[in-house]
């Protein structure tokens, strides 16, 4: 797959915007993650970043090392509701509270209904639904004591149609999505912002090898996208970073779309040609 390199412009969001701010970023240190982990330290954040096998960790904390933010490598499965509590804890004792939670871990594959094992369901409804809630309980109880704060959730465009061949994450960003909206209502008067973003189709090489691992497949995805190329994680992050900051300080329980219009309806017919009216007026 060739990288789409995006149009250079002026950085949407001004240097500075995170300084003096603590984020926590889950999967942060792969794909979308590390993008968003990476923009949140240069825009000023101290960033931890939480995942399973810290050697994921390794490109952040190169970039932190050259680009001068402050990373914090911490060893975390969110399926453990004590490895969360702990998790939590930990960047709090390193940098004495919470501002910014992004719930981006998750686990996805293609696999019809039918042959999909039930553990397997379980696991990624586990990981992408009942561990974001795990690390929104536990951030909100930081958040809560410190005055506020903002939490940016992960979903998908199907969470609201569904999509065949993955009904487990499917189920999850549904969830998602609707923990968003609830937690968004419950925890508003203590000043935590709940919002998420949902991304289509994006260059990152986890997504290519598990969602379109051919040429074939590739094409055939980027034929349903009517902007006609894919997202990069740097598109992405910057809404993620919006969302998280003052810039968006009155917006709550709200899902941000990003898809390239990847979830707009198909035409009926080809617009092209035989959409024109030749009869003259």
């Amino acid at each position: 797959m060739k990288p789409y390199v995006a149009p250079e412009g002026p950085p949407f969001l001004p240097e500075g915007l995170f300084a003096g701010k603590v984020a926590l970023v889950t999967g942060g240190g792969t794909g979308l993650g590390l993008a968003i982990s990476t923009r949140l330290g240069r825009l000023g954040a101290k960033v931890a970043c939480a995942s399973r096998d810290v050697e994921h960790h390794r490109e952040l904390l190169a970039r932190g090392e050259r680009d001068g933010f402050e990373v914090l490598s911490l060893a975390c499965d969110v399926r453990d509701a004590h490895a969360v509590r702990r998790t939590v804890r930990e960047v709090v004792e390193r940098w004495g509270g919470l501002d910014v939670l992004v719930n981006n871990a998750a686990g996805n594959f293609i696999r019809p209904s039918l042959a999909l094992a039930p553990r397997a369901f379980d696991t990624v409804i586990d990981i992408a639904l009942s561990g974001v809630f795990r690390f929104s309980r536990e951030a909100g109880r930081v958040m809560r004591e410190r005055g506020g704060g903002a939490i940016v959730n992960v979903s998908a465009p199907y969470a609201c149609v569904g999509k065949p061949g993955v009904i487990h994450s499917a189920c999850a960003k549904a969830g998602v999505e609707t923990l968003t909206k609830t937690l968004a209502a419950e925890w508003a008067g203590y000043g935590i912002r709940v919002n998420a973003i949902s991304p289509g189709p994006f260059q990152s090489r986890g997504a290519a090898d598990r969602l379109w691992p051919s040429e074939e497949l590739e094409r055939a995805v980027l034929e349903q996208i009517p902007l006609g190329r894919f997202g990069t994680v740097e598109e992405v992050a910057e809404l993620a970073c919006l969302l998280a900051s003052p810039a968006a300080a009155w917006v709550t329980g709200t899902i941000f779309l990003a898809d390239g219009g990847w979830s707009l309806p198909r035409p009926l017919v080809d617009p092209g040609e035989r959409g024109v009216d030749r009869r003259k007026s």
